[in-house]
């Protein structure tokens, strides 16, 4: 193969890459997803899927926040790559915990697709036609302070597992509508199934809700270099906002916290809320900048997190 000019010490394209993906229908959309991404760039190179259960995926009975949270998701994974069983593992970015363990790293952030939360319904065309007591499912904190902020007559219920097992709960009856993440009922050919979209304020996203984020060992230069074409700057930057808001407060599935960023030209703005889980208190911050750097970025979720620090939002932390 051929080398870097500069002579860097790996080939210039990849001859084998393995990614490390949780095994369901979601996740490998994600994973063959990348995949057919690596092979447009390097066509000759020989580009497998090494597909893995998670004890995120295992546990069902009880909410993320009770069970450890995100790295749930993402821990097995981060075996595969330290082992050698893979190069890359893909992840839906909110999934990733705010602060990457030693030896690891955030090496590509993908486009990013819708951000929103999606309303889903047999019976009801939104939140607004719900009857009193109606049963509403979700997995997250985050909407489950602001729906009982705005919506105390509704029911809100846990609801865990896959996006086919979170469907077949609400198709059973278990549930008079749920909500979730719009970007994974669009890549799985569902968005006929979205009632409604949530609109950004109040129902502010998760931190990298929408993104896909790709790791790596943080040692392997030759992944960063391969990757490199597939981050998408916009995307890189508004999540690097957000999660820097998120990794200040201390984000995790134990805190309804949300923070979104949203592009208007080369500025960016953030919105972003800490909320007690009966959604009763809640600390609202939002800050628009010109973005040009991860620093950049960084700097205005910094500050967006010392805004919602000086109303109090610590109280509101566990």
């Amino acid at each position: 193969m051929s080398q870097h000019p500069n002579s860097a010490p790996f080939p210039l394209t990849p001859a084998r890459l393995v990614i490390a993906s949780r095994e369901s229908r979601l996740a490998m959309w994600q994973a063959e997803h990348l995949r057919d991404c690596l092979k447009g760039l390097y066509p000759d190179c020989q580009v497998e899927i090494l597909g893995m259960t998670t004890r995120g995926d295992q546990i069902l009975d009880r909410t993320l926040s009770k069970v450890g949270g995100k790295g749930l998701f993402v821990k097995e994974l981060e075996a595969a790559l330290a082992d050698g069983r893979a190069d890359l593992a893909v992840h839906s970015l909110k999934d990733v915990p705010m602060i990457m363990p030693d030896g690891f790293a955030l090496t590509c952030v993908m486009s990013r697709e819708d951000a929103r939360d999606a309303f889903v319904s047999n019976d009801y065309a939104s939140l607004d036609e719900l009857p009193q007591g109606a049963v509403v499912g979700t997995s997250s904190l985050r909407r489950e302070a602001i729906l009982r902020k705005h919506f105390p007559h509704l029911q809100i219920q846990p609801l865990r597992g896959n996006l086919d097992t979170r469907m077949g709960k609400l198709d059973r009856g278990e549930y008079q509508a749920i909500i979730l993440a719009a970007a994974g009922l669009k890549r799985l050919g569902l968005a006929s199934r979205i009632k409604a979209f949530l609109p950004l304020d109040p129902y502010t996203p998760a931190a990298g809700q929408g993104a896909l984020g790709i790791e790596t060992l943080s040692n392997r230069a030759d992944m960063h270099a391969w990757l490199a074409p597939l981050n998408d700057l916009p995307t890189l930057l508004a999540v690097s906002a957000e999660r820097m808001v998120s990794r200040q407060l201390g984000g995790s599935c134990e805190v309804p916290l949300a923070a979104h960023g949203e592009w208007n030209d080369s500025e960016l703005g953030i919105r972003s809320f800490v909320a007690s889980v009966d959604g009763t208190q809640i600390c609202l911050a939002s800050a628009a900048a010109t973005i040009k750097t991860v620093a950049d970025a960084e700097a205005l979720g910094l500050s967006v997190a010392q805004d919602l620090m000086a109303q109090g939002a610590s109280d509101l932390l566990p």
